[in-house]
């Protein structure tokens, strides 16, 4: 059986681990964000003019990938930086 004092000192450095990891799990849903925001408002502009070929499904998603990168990296080059 563990000891109460090893179990408190196990789940503070799992709290410790996901206060690191939050940033990047910010930046991950960020780009997954972003990536369905742009590729939604292309399906739906797409539908609204009538097109037989989902151009605009495809250059919202282009969209979405790139800005969402963009700010992935932002942050993850952010977050490595020394304070």
């Amino acid at each position: 059986m563990a000891h109460p004092a090893d179990e408190e000192k196990g789940l503070s450095s799992l709290a410790e681990g996901y206060r690191k990891a939050a940033p990047y799990i910010g930046a991950a849903w960020s780009l997954v964000a972003s990536v369905g925001v742009f590729a939604g408002l292309g399906y739906w502009v797409d539908q609204k003019l009538g097109h037989k070929t989902p151009w605009l499904l495809v250059v919202g998603s282009v969209l979405g990938m790139v800005g969402g990168f963009i700010s992935f990296f932002r942050t993850v080059l952010r977050m490595g930086k020394p304070k």
